[in-house]
C-alpha cells in the first residue's frame, strides 16, 4: 500500500467513531479543486511504512474505534484488499472513501464483508462528470458504485463538494436523481488551499446550498451541509 500521510486521532472523519485516517497516494481523477495535490501525485517512495501503521494500530486498541482509507483513491491501490482484511483483524471498524470509478473493487470488499462505511463522492451531473473531474469519466463505472454501496454497505453516504463555479440547481437535482432513495447525501463547503491544483473557484452562498439541500431532499433521506 502506498500510504503517504496519516491522522492519529479523528473525531469528524467518521461519524460516532474517533478514528484513524489513512491517506493512499495516486488518484485516477485530476478534480482541479482538490486540495490534495501532493497525494494524488504521490509515488511509492512517499509512503509510509506499513508495519509502523500497524504498530501504532496494535497500540492504540481501545483508544481509536475505527479506520478510514481514503486518498487520493484507495481503490487504485493493489494490496487494497488484503490491507483491509489486517486491519478487520485488529478488531476495529473500517471506512472507505472513494470516487467510485472503481465498482469491481468495491463488489469484491462488499463480497468478503471488508467494510463498515463507505462515502462516495459524486462529482457532478452527468453532463458536467468529465469536466469536474479534470479527466475523461465512464459514467456507467460511477452508476454501477452507486448501486453497490446503496445494496450492499452497511452504512454510507454520497457527498459533493459544492462550487459555484461548476454547479447549479439542475446540476443538484441531476446527481439526486442519480442516487434517488439514498440513506445520506451531505454538500461539502468548497475551500481553497495552497494544495489545490488551481485556484480561482470559490464557494456558493449559504442561501444557495440551503436550496441545494431543498432539491436533493426531494429524492434523498437526509441531505446535510458541512462546512457552511
Amino acid at each position: 500500500m502506498t500510504i503517504c500521510g496519516m491522522e492519529k486521532a479523528s473525531l469528524v472523519d467518521y461519524d460516532k467513531k474517533i478514528a484513524a485516517v489513512l491517506f493512499t497516494g495516486g488518484c485516477n481523477m485530476r478534480c482541479p479543486f482538490c486540495h490534495n495535490a501532493e497525494l494524488v501525485l504521490a509515488t511509492p517512495e512517499d509512503a509510509l511504512d506499513e508495519a509502523e501503521i500497524f504498530d501504532y494500530l496494535e497500540k492504540r486498541k481501545g483508544l481509536i474505534d475505527a479506520v478510514v482509507i481514503s486518498g487520493g483513491e484507495p481503490t487504485l491501490q493493489k494490496d487494497l484488499i488484503p490491507f483491509v482484511e489486517k486491519v478487520r483483524e485488529t478488531g476495529l471498524a473500517v471506512k472507505l472513501d472513494t470516487n467510485g470509478l472503481r465498482p469491481d473493487v468495491l463488489a469484491t470488499l462488499f463480497g468478503r464483508n471488508l467494510l463498515d462505511y463507505v462515502a462516495m463522492d459524486v462529482k457532478n451531473s452527468r453532463k458536467k462528470y468529465s469536466m469536474t473531474a479534470g479527466t475523461g469519466v465512464d459514467f456507467s463505472a460511477v452508476s454501477e458504485s452507486i448501486g453497490l454501496i446503496m445494496a450492499n454497505a452497511p452504512d454510507y453516504e454520497f457527498r459533493t463538494t459544492v462550487i459555484k463555479e461548476l454547479h447549479t440547481e439542475e446540476d443538484i437535482a441531476d446527481i439526486a436523481d442519480r442516487i434517488a432513495g439514498a440513506k445520506k447525501y451531505f454538500l461539502q463547503k468548497y475551500k481553497d488551499a495552497d494544495t489545490c491544483f488551481e485556484h480561482g473557484f470559490t464557494a456558493p452562498s449559504k442561501v444557495t446550498a440551503l436550496r441545494f439541500c431543498e432539491i436533493a431532499s426531494q429524492k434523498v433521506d437526509y441531505v446535510g451541509l458541512r462546512g457552511f
